[in-house]
């Protein structure tokens, strides 16, 4: 058994070796809270989830560490726009990712540090990068010297001569263009602390490389985020961190995104889909399966039929759950997944691989209760619970109850109503009046409801929309 993972550095699949036996670390740049988050950003806490959840069924003891960006750039001019304190846009985004990440069934991180309670730490890291002649204070600001480091570019592969280095305003005093800002200046209306060089706030790529360095040392396994962090944040995160004399990640794993119109789902093209809107047209645990069950390395188009085409798919899933209890009651979930899928999650978090066994396994499922083999379709949704308990879907999960409960009442009217017009339909039947009685059916359906005849009589569930 050995978990393989896709390293961006090395730009191939690697087996994966710990640090230390039985464990594994891992970073994962996480909100940077001018605004609250939409789909694309909770795609990387749940991509990033499902590993966690993976490395601990497989034995290990994970410590994941999630940071909030609460102090750059974009905040600040969020809060100059809003005439509000930088702090309150923070905070008030802040929870809502949260609530977004809570919501879609995230598990908590061991950590989750704000960049602006390390201020100490990233004055420290300056100081021994300017002690090694890495870093250079210009004007009150401090900036990291790219030429000084040799790796420079290793991870996005790109040429120093024809970099372009992005670059904010008041940058001023640098030796050279591409490097790049560790330490701004203080400017007026914006927030400071004081370091040996004069009062300013720290720059986002800094942050990371002291928080890294804060809460898993000078070495860790695995550093996460979504593509478009390669360069510069991620770049810039190690030169920070190994010129200071860390070795700093041993693994690179990035996600793709979400996208819209073939353009990366975010905030200032205003195409965005906020979690808090999406939740009220969606139930929660559909919009996991449609985010979490593609890979973690592909693209994903947002559609309205594609959300419904996972709504649809997990419908057959959670319909065979259902049966099964009605059937024989409490069903815990097997000690062990399945062969195949754990062969599928050791390779690359090969999701839509392993959700390929999960469907498979329903449907072997379902066939046992056609035949009323009772043991057969119990041993088969002990199963699907634990690869469903895996990828954070199994319905029976307590975080999942509250969706049954909060509209419980609703459907035992709903049910009471439908069950009149299936006596109905019934007594058709009995009197063979089948015109009748497919025509209560085909109104059913059109209506949103599903009717499925069993040997115990008729059923209803939900339909696609």
């Amino acid at each position: 058994m050995t978990i393989r993972l896709y390293d961006t550095n090395a730009r191939q699949i690697r087996d994966f070796a710990p640090l230390t036996p039985g464990c594994v670390s891992i970073y994962l740049c996480g909100a940077t809270v001018q605004a609250a988050p939409h789909i694309g950003h909770i795609r990387s806490g749940l991509n990033f989830d499902i590993m966690r959840r993976w490395f601990a069924y497989r034995g290990y003891d994970v410590t994941f560490i999630r940071n909030v960006t609460d102090i750059d750039d974009k905040i600040i001019a969020k809060a100059a726009e809003q005439n509000r304190p930088w702090w309150s846009i923070g905070y008030d985004n802040e929870r809502a990712f949260d609530e977004g990440y809570t919501v879609l069934g995230c598990l908590p991180p061991t950590y989750e540090p704000r960049a602006t309670g390390h201020v100490t730490e990233m004055v420290e890291m300056m100081q021994g990068l300017i002690e090694r002649g890495h870093a250079y204070e210009a004007e009150g600001n401090v900036y990291f010297d790219v030429r000084s480091f040799p790796g420079y570019l290793e991870l996005s592969r790109q040429e120093l001569d024809n970099l372009q280095q992005p670059s904010g305003p008041g940058e001023s005093g640098k030796r050279d263009p591409r490097d790049f800002a560790m330490w701004k200046a203080a400017k007026p209306g914006e927030p400071t602390w004081a370091t040996p060089w004069g009062r300013g706030r720290p720059g986002w790529h800094l942050e990371c490389s002291a928080m890294a360095h804060k809460y898993l040392g000078t070495a860790f396994d695995i550093h996460g985020g979504g593509l478009d962090l390669i360069f510069p944040h991620h770049e810039n995160e190690i030169a920070q961190a190994k010129a200071y004399g860390d070795e700093f990640a041993r693994y690179w794993v990035h996600n793709a995104w979400v996208t819209m119109a073939g353009d990366k789902m975010s905030k200032s093209l205003g195409n965005s889909v906020l979690v808090s809107e999406m939740v009220k047209r969606w139930r929660p645990i559909v919009l996991r399966y449609y985010l979490g069950t593609p890979h973690y390395r592909s693209m994903i188009e947002y559609s309205e039929e594609s959300l419904r085409e996972a709504e649809s798919a997990f419908a057959r899933i959670e319909g065979f759950v259902q049966r099964v209890i009605e059937m024989a009651g409490k069903v815990e979930p097997s000690p062990e997944v399945p062969l195949a899928f754990a062969e599928a999650m050791d390779d690359d978090l090969g999701v839509p691989q392993a959700l390929a066994i999960v469907h498979t396994t329903v449907r072997q499922g379902n066939s046992a209760l056609a035949a009323d083999d009772k043991e057969a379709a119990v041993a088969r949704l002990a199963e699907v619970r634990a690869m469903l308990g895996v990828l954070g879907l199994d319905p029976l999960d307590p975080h999942w109850a509250g969706e049954a409960d909060r509209g419980e009442d609703l459907h035992g009217v709903v049910d009471s109503l439908v069950r009149l017009v299936l006596d109905q339909r019934e007594a058709a039947r009995a009197r063979k009046d089948w015109a009748t009685a497919d025509a209560i059916r085909d109104q059913l359906n059109q209506s949103g409801l599903t009717i499925e005849d069993s040997q115990q009589g008729p059923r209803w569930s939900l339909g696609p929309r």
